[in-house]
């Protein structure tokens, strides 16, 4: 398959997009996509060039009401320590109020991409606020006035219907102040929906939507490496070492906006009072079941993914590593401890993809059936500046992952020690995984990609 054009590779949005052919019959033939279908925008990449829409239309505001109510009443989390009884009694007033919703037609929503990631975005928050404002002692019944929906816009949308990085990041966010700029500045962003209304959540959901928009420029010299790399002549080859120089550099530039969430999110907030609304059915701390109320009588398959939203989940990562050629190394650790809905050795990062949008999902398929590999044109080439400037590259990318072993360690496996058991066995992720374990798997793969 040749690769897309110079104009190409950086796709203007496609925001009512529909399922191509291939995709309804449940098989992804990159060979016959358009740029369009893979909805990146060549000023924000795997973000939307505008902000979503913060509202859906007025017949679906009972969604809207709940999940504004829920933010009004400020719930809290069913395992807060000393919660109150007003505080409990608040949220089995609205869990009574999100029961009574009537289960709303998705059909006509279906005729808008944007709408349908809104609907996505609400019912998850919805549903996770549910969830997690249960106590423990109770089941997980999810509403058929949130469950059903959630589960036609997700099959509309090729999601699990759960949380995912896309709810918290690309489809959350808004402008401060409005911009006639083409791309939005990278501390002129907002949150459009929190589980706990501070500022340290929006900090942590928006280092992650600042990595995204920086990205933009990784993306670009992607796209210019690979036209070089059709003539690979010694000016291409020259040309290549001096993309992956800058490419190096804007890595290194996403590092220090990953750390800077330090500046504005405190890690025992995130541990405590954000991260557990995150949970999916593989971090439910009482191991409870997840009910989805009238999905047999709905003729819906229960689905085999819920776990919560992971950094694992962000495409701009999974692109790096195709295009530097890391995969192998850093993809090829399996991971056992999911919940017996997941096939117990399949590659994490991996699975990971089924939680990404699915036009984002193709362009990841697209990049690596590239039949000219940048990894192989340096080995062939056997140029020492080629080769330095690719692995100064591969470097940046395993000092990024350092970096953010170093702030899970801060937000999660430090504040951790203060309540761990034993009995709960090694520490997981949102998304399941064993946590130190396999972050320092990838790191290492990472590393192990270098050229010697």
């Amino acid at each position: 398959m040749d690769l897309l054009p110079h104009d190409h590779f950086l796709a203007q949005p496609r925001p009512d997009a529909q399922q191509t052919s291939a995709e309804l019959a449940g098989v992804v033939d990159t060979t016959t996509l358009a740029a369009h279908d893979f909805d990146v925008d060549n000023r924000t990449g795997f973000m939307p060039p505008q902000p979503p829409p913060a509202r859906l239309p007025v017949d679906w505001e009972p969604w809207e009401l709940i999940l504004d109510e829920a933010i009004h009443r400020r719930l809290q989390l069913a395992q807060k320590p000393n919660i109150t009884q007003e505080e409990m009694d608040s949220s089995a007033a609205w869990r009574a109020n999100a029961s009574a919703l009537p289960v709303l037609p998705t059909d006509s929503l279906h005729t808008s991409e944007v709408n349908l990631r809104r609907a996505h975005h609400v019912l998850t928050f919805i549903m996770h606020f549910y969830i997690h404002s249960i106590p423990l002692d109770q089941p997980v019944v999810i509403p058929r006035g949130v469950g059903i929906p959630l589960l036609q816009v997700s099959k509309q949308l090729n999601l699990p219907p759960v949380l995912t990085y896309s709810d918290n990041v690309l489809y959350n966010w808004d402008l401060i102040t409005p911009s006639a700029e083409p791309t939005p500045g990278l501390f002129n962003l907002r949150s459009q929906t929190l589980f706990t209304g501070t500022n340290d959540e929006q900090e942590f959901y928006l280092a992650s939507s600042r990595i995204e928009v920086r990205g933009v420029e990784a993306l670009e010299l992607m796209r210019e490496t690979m036209d070089e790399a059709f003539v690979s002549d010694d000016i291409a080859i020259q040309r290549i070492s001096g993309y992956l120089e800058r490419l190096s550099v804007v890595i290194d530039e996403l590092k220090g906006l990953l750390m800077h969430v330090k500046e504005g999110c405190n890690p025992i907030v995130f541990y405590d009072e954000i991260r557990p609304w995150f949970r999916g059915l593989d971090s439910d701390p009482a191991k409870r079941p997840w009910v989805f109320e009238g999905i047999e009588e709905a003729g819906i398959p229960y689905p085999t993914e819920l776990s919560g939203p992971s950094a694992a989940q962000s495409s701009l990562i999974h692109v790096l590593d195709i295009f530097l050629g890391v995969v192998q190394y850093s993809h090829s650790s399996t991971i056992t401890g999911h919940s017996a809905d997941v096939p117990a050795k399949r590659a994490f990062l991996e699975r990971m993809r089924a939680y990404m949008p699915r036009h984002h999902r193709n362009f990841l398929a697209h990049l690596a059936a590239n039949p000219r590999p940048l990894r192989e044109l340096v080995i062939s080439r056997g140029d020492a500046k080629l080769e330095a400037a690719y692995n100064k590259a591969v470097g940046a990318l395993k000092s990024f992952r350092d970096s953010h072993i170093t702030i899970v360690a801060l937000y999660i496996i430090g504040p951790s020690r203060r309540t761990a058991n034993p009995e709960d066995g090694p520490l997981k992720g949102t998304g399941g995984t064993h946590l130190a374990k396999f972050l320092k798997e990838v790191r290492d793969g990472t590393q192990g990609a270098v050229l010697k």
